[in-house]
C-alpha cells in the first residue's frame, strides 16, 4: 500500500556497510523515476548512477548531511550509502532550472518509494556545490547536478512523531542514535472552509 510506503521511505543517514548495489538495481529506480509526469513533457532530467565504492567516496565527500544536527558527522564513518543517484538537468533541452524543480522532486520521491518497496531506503541530499560534483564525475557543463539521492540498506531507526508542545520541526537523536522526525498533525495541515470564507468576506 502507498501509505505504508511513505511511512517506510525516511530520510535514513546509515547504512549497512556489507550490502551493496549494482547498475541494474539503480537502474530499476531510474526506470519508475522516467515515468512520472514532467512539466511541458519536456523531461530534462538525466540520471548519474554510482555504485563503484571510488566514486561513491568521491560523492560523500563533497556531499554534507544532516544540516539541523551540528554537534553530529552524519553518516557515521563506515555506513555511508553504497550507491548514489545524481539528477542532472540536460541544458540543452531547457536551461531553466527553477523550472523544472518539481520534476526533480518528483523523480527523486518516486525513485525513494521504489527503493523502499524493495526493503531499501535513502536520502534526498542537496547540501553540495553544482560545479564540483560535475567535475568529480566528469560530467559535461550541459549537465548540472540538481539533487543527489542515496541508496542502500538502511541500518538505523527512524520514528516518526508528534509535534512537541513547543511546536518545534528540528529532527534529533537520543543517547541511542535513534533519529526522531516531528510531524505536524492533519488536523492543522487542512485549511478549514471557514478560513476561506472569512478571507473572502475580508476583500469586500
Amino acid at each position: 500500500m502507498i501509505r505504508d510506503l511513505v511511512e517506510k521511505s525516511r530520510s535514513f543517514r546509515g547504512y549497512d556497510p556489507s550490502y551493496r548495489l549494482t547498475e541494474p538495481d539503480l537502474l530499476e529506480l531510474v526506470d519508475c523515476a522516467r515515468l512520472t509526469p514532467s512539466a511541458m513533457n519536456r523531461q530534462p532530467l538525466k540520471y548519474y548512477l554510482a555504485w563503484e565504492q571510488e566514486e561513491t567516496a568521491a560523492i560523500q565527500a563533497l556531499t554534507k548531511w544532516a544540516g539541523a544536527l551540528q554537534q553530529v558527522t552524519l553518516p557515521h564513518a563506515g555506513h555511508y550509502p553504497p550507491a548514489f543517484i545524481v539528477i542532472c538537468q540536460d541544458i540543452q533541452i531547457s536551461a531553466s532550472l527553477n523550472a523544472f524543480l518539481k520534476d526533480v522532486g518528483i523523480a527523486a520521491q518516486t525513485m525513494l518509494l521504489a527503493a523502499a518497496e524493495k526493503g531499501l531506503g535513502g536520502c534526498m541530499v542537496g547540501n553540495f556545490v553544482p560545479e564540483s560534483i560535475r567535475e568529480a564525475l566528469g560530467l559535461p557543463e550541459t549537465l548540472v547536478p540538481q539533487l543527489i539521492v542515496a541508496v542502500g540498506k538502511p541500518d538505523e531507526t527512524v520514528v516518526l512523531t508528534g509535534m512537541p508542545e513547543d511546536g518545534s520541526t528540528a529532527y534529533y537523536r537520543d543517547e541511542n542514535d535513534v533519529h526522531y522526525v516531528p510531524k505536524r498533525p492533519l488536523a492543522e495541515l487542512v485549511i478549514p472552509h471557514t478560513v476561506v470564507q472569512a478571507g473572502a468576506d475580508s476583500r469586500g
